[in-house]
């Protein structure tokens, strides 16, 4: 089982240590508080830390594209890959996009990515596998799925 947060200065060791090596720890925390801002380019944009056993295996992120469509990202550490947390947290981002208003996720992956194809079709989200190459020029897909909306 995963659980979301918010990221906080004290994460900023583990960051370093699966993510950016290379940063000082007073850069990360400078990251961490422009996550927390939750805005990237202008745009709601929210990254949380993945939970599992109370420590940091990956994160997830929700960036908005317009008042109803959004993009969710998961990155898992890779040591921690392949044990369910990605599907788990992609679950929980669309819990809270639905409570946020949101009505689709639009996500862009890399046709090479087969680990992420799987994600996306287990999750069941669409694709008619059309090829795009998104702003880094890379191949992609686009998967869709329409973000069933809460009832309290």
């Amino acid at each position: 089982m995963v659980i979301l947060k918010h990221f906080e200065w004290e994460d900023a060791e583990a960051i370093r240590k699966e993510m950016y090596p290379d940063m000082s720890i007073s850069d990360i925390r400078d990251m961490i508080s422009g996550w927390n801002r939750c805005v990237h380019e202008d745009r709601f944009f929210e990254m949380f830390a993945v939970l599992a056993d109370e420590r940091i295996v990956g994160t997830v992120s929700l960036y908005e594209h317009s008042p109803h469509v959004v993009s969710a990202g998961a990155e898992i550490f890779g040591k921690e890959r392949r044990k369910g947390y990605a599907s788990g947290a992609l679950a929980l981002l669309e819990d809270h996009a639905s409570e946020k208003g949101y009505r689709l996720i639009l996500n862009q992956v890399r046709t090479d990515n087969a680990a992420s194809i799987r994600l996306h079709e287990k999750l069941l989200f669409e694709s008619d596998k059309a090829v795009y190459r998104n702003r880094r020029d890379h191949e992609v897909y686009l998967y869709l799925k329409i973000i069933p909306t809460c009832h309290a």
